[in-house]
């Protein structure tokens, strides 16, 4: 093996503040992948959405959470989910999450191009339905 093996890089992770709570972007896909850690206020909602390219996979860490999913408005499954519970939402999954109780889960996913704006807000409790808003 010829030349310096890789470094180490430190950075200091972004805080996006949003209406039903606040992420942390710990990875911003410069590496291939996206890494978040989403705070959720008790009784607040993500937007009801999905992704065109963007693929998801959510662990949560601390609270509890309702996620509704499926393929369309009328026809959406809930599910509970609690600490360790992991759920993987494929681009295209319509989806929505919920804090029962204060919560925090950690967030991996894709990172392509535009994958900041890769959100169809199908509705939305905080006026953004169908923007790219953060």
């Amino acid at each position: 093996m010829t030349g310096e093996p890789p470094a180490a890089t430190f950075a200091r992770a972004s805080v996006q503040a949003k209406p039903w709570g606040h992420e942390v972007i710990f990875a911003e896909g410069e590496h291939g992948y996206v890494g978040k850690l989403i705070s959720v206020t008790a009784g607040c909602s993500l937007s009801l959405q999905h992704h065109v390219r963007k693929d998801e996979t959510i662990s949560v860490v601390r609270g509890e959470a309702v996620v509704e999913h499926g393929p369309d408005p009328d026809r959406l499954e809930s599910r509970t989910l609690g600490p360790g519970d992991v759920v993987h939402l494929p681009a295209g999954v319509l989806h929505r999450i919920t804090a029962v109780s204060d919560l925090l889960f950690a967030e991996a996913s894709t990172a392509g191009p535009g994958w900041r704006t890769d959100v169809v807000r199908v509705s939305d409790s905080y006026g953004r339905a169908g923007s790219t808003a953060p």
